[in-house]
């Protein structure tokens, strides 16, 4: 028996060491991504035996394609070079800071990079993550500040006939702040996301913790739902069990989320302490969630002094579902805007696809002369310009 022991030992030893070879390079561990002092940033994998290595992501210029829908950006691609030891590698140019996702190609395959654990899910797919610089304005970064609570919670949604999720962040001194009441923004995500994608690809979390600590942002709490009316949460969290995430989803814009979002209102103002009025509420969200936030603001205008459209599917709707919820659209704005928000804000990337739409409905706002502040960013349908977004928007909330 000893002898067994020992020689499970041995194999364990041996195997061990050879896995600390095989990610090692000149004596010290591999390492992928490296971010260089000129703000480059170096690649590696080890794969002596593939024949083409290549790696793409945001971080890489895109090239333009022509589709039959129109011109449509496409993530560039880069070749990695491998060495007499079969690793392969790639130096990228100088980067702005941001936060970058990319995935690497092997023989064809598209995988997460082996040597990094930094990584995400955007609806269906994995990405792995670095950051340059704290992200734009170092305000993507964990810092060293007060931090908030962010916390997975359920509620109950008579209209949905469902128990469902939402994510809520309530900042740093909410627990100890006695009776104290705070204001609320509802951050609404796109389709195909969930109750997740703001905390976790948006960095809303981050954004909101060093914005507050610098005094340019409102203690606020922001709750997260999940936009999907026929879910009850993020995939893999549910009652389900592991479903694969889609794009593809039941009722995802046809009226019926409008119709039940007062229960999230409902569920917010009894659970936290939250100042429930008009001018403490404010709601935004990211293309399917801009939408969304334009027809609950304009369906129900004295419940919201802030609203954000942040690159917005406007007038996407479904066929079927609750018709009513989109009917009469601009006899809506007119009424929002009677009852004088505070904020009506809108950004949009330069070749977003939606960009036509949000002229559309800027024009109509423009014919009315109605007051609305607009930011208009480079580039298209990304989280790099929502980040943004959030991070301008929250700022004028509140004051």
């Amino acid at each position: 028996m000893k002898r067994i022991l020992l020689s499970l030992t041995c194999v364990m030893v041996a195997s061990t060491g050879f896995a600390q070879q095989a990610l090692s390079w000149d004596k010290a561990p591999l390492a992928s991504p490296v971010v260089n002092a000129d703000n480059t940033v170096t690649f590696n994998i080890v794969a002596p035996e593939a024949q083409k290595v290549e790696i793409t992501g945001d971080f890489l210029p895109v090239e333009k394609v022509k589709t039959s829908h129109g011109v449509q950006e496409i993530t560039g691609v880069e070749q990695l070079k491998k060495n007499e030891k079969g690793v392969w590698s790639y130096t990228s140019s100088a980067l702005s800071p941001e936060l970058y996702t990319y995935n690497l190609i092997v023989d064809g395959v598209k995988i997460t990079d082996p040597l990094n654990v930094s990584a995400v899910r955007d609806i269906a797919s994995m990405f792995n993550i670095f950051m340059i610089g704290g992200g734009v304005k170092g305000l993507y970064q964990v810092k060293n500040v007060p931090h908030g609570t962010v916390a997975k919670v359920w509620y109950n949604s008579p209209t949905a006939g469902l128990t469902r999720r939402m994510t809520v962040y309530t900042p740093a001194g909410y627990e100890t702040s006695g009776t104290k009441r705070y204001p609320v923004l509802y951050l609404l995500h796109g389709i195909g996301g969930d109750e997740n994608a703001w905390s976790e690809l948006g960095r809303a979390t981050q954004i909101l913790d060093n914005l507050i600590a610098e005094g340019k942002a409102e203690p606020m709490i922001v709750v997260m739902t999940n936009g999907n009316i026929s879910q009850e949460a993020a995939p893999g969290e549910t009652s389900e069990g592991f479903k694969t995430p889609t794009m593809m989803l039941p009722k995802t814009m046809d009226g019926n989320f409008e119709t039940a979002f007062p229960d999230v209102i409902k569920f917010v103002e009894h659970t936290y302490r939250v100042q429930s009025d008009k001018n403490h509420r404010a709601i935004a969200g990211l293309s399917m969630g801009g939408f969304h936030s334009l027809y609950i603001s304009i369906n129900n205008p004295d419940t919201f002094g802030y609203v954000g459209l942040f690159s917005a599917a406007v007038d996407k709707q479904q066929s079927g579902g609750v018709i009513s919820v989109y009917e009469n659209r601009n006899q809506k704005i007119d009424k929002l805007f009677s009852k004088s928000p505070k904020l009506f804000w809108i950004g949009i990337g330069s070749t977003d696809f939606l960009y036509q739409s949000n002229v559309d409905l800027r024009k109509y706002l423009d014919s009315k002369h109605y007051k609305y502040t607009y930011m208009e960013t480079e580039g298209g349908h990304i989280w790099r310009n929502w980040r943004i977004y959030l991070s301008e928007f929250v700022q004028k909330l509140f004051k």
